[in-house]
């Protein structure tokens, strides 16, 4: 991997577990006090995404 997505894949991993540690699990998952913690989930989990697909798009670029 190129150190851009490397940077990128570590900085979504610590945000999916700031929000994971910061959500309050007592008022439950869906609760709404929650739902900002988890939008930027999401967020960060479709951006891991986007770094795998921008990542696997490099490889298959550079063999051609």
């Amino acid at each position: 991997m190129n150190l851009y997505y490397k940077i990128f894949l570590a900085l979504f991993v610590i945000f999916i577990g700031f929000n994971l540690y910061a959500m309050e699990w007592q008022l439950g998952f869906w609760h709404n006090e929650n739902s900002k913690f988890i939008l930027s989930m999401s967020a960060a989990v479709i951006g891991i995404l986007v770094v795998f697909v921008m990542n696997t798009m490099s490889r298959l670029a550079n063999r051609k």
